[in-house]
């Protein structure tokens, strides 16, 4: 064994023995699965109704595996637009249990045409326009991270 192997090896036994390692959820983190695979999402969370607002507006760029997930106290229909939003988004509505309702795929910027959920909505991941396709997210796939309800969730939080 190789003296480079040997110390990967080692530093990796050294993050998982002091607690370094990954959780399997984070709450900066959406984890999606499905028929495609899965797929990981660094995330920030909309949750006042301030930032639910704000969202995404005036950005113009967005790192490509990153995103906003809009949370709920309760399961609503809900409606989104893209009022001050410059990059198109794919928007996936995300039901109670955790699945995912609908894909809005590639919303046009600045358009203000409502975009509705389609059915009770516990959150919304928007995402870059294009990426659910690109990766083979739809309807169905199931979504975890602890900001959830993990009650009945299809993939709960470990």
């Amino acid at each position: 064994m190789g003296r480079l192997q040997s110390l990967a090896i080692a530093l990796a036994g050294l993050v998982v023995s002091t607690g370094l390692a990954y959780p399997a959820c984070a709450p900066d983190r959406v984890d999606i699965r499905g028929d495609f695979g899965s797929a990981r999402f660094s995330v920030e969370l909309a949750v006042t109704p301030q930032e639910q607002a704000r969202g995404l507006m005036f950005r113009d760029s967005m790192p490509k595996m990153d995103g906003m997930l809009f949370l709920y106290a309760q399961a609503r229909d809900v409606s989104f637009w893209m009022r001050n939003t410059l990059i198109p988004l794919d928007m996936l509505f995300i039901d109670a249990e955790g699945r995912v309702l609908r894909v809005h795929a590639n919303a046009v910027p600045l358009d203000e045409t409502p975009i509705n959920a389609g059915g009770p909505t516990i959150a919304v991941l928007e995402i870059n326009g294009g990426l659910a396709e690109t990766l083979g997210i739809e309807a169905g796939a199931e979504v975890r991270s602890p900001a959830l309800p993990q009650e009945n969730a299809a993939w709960p939080c470990d």
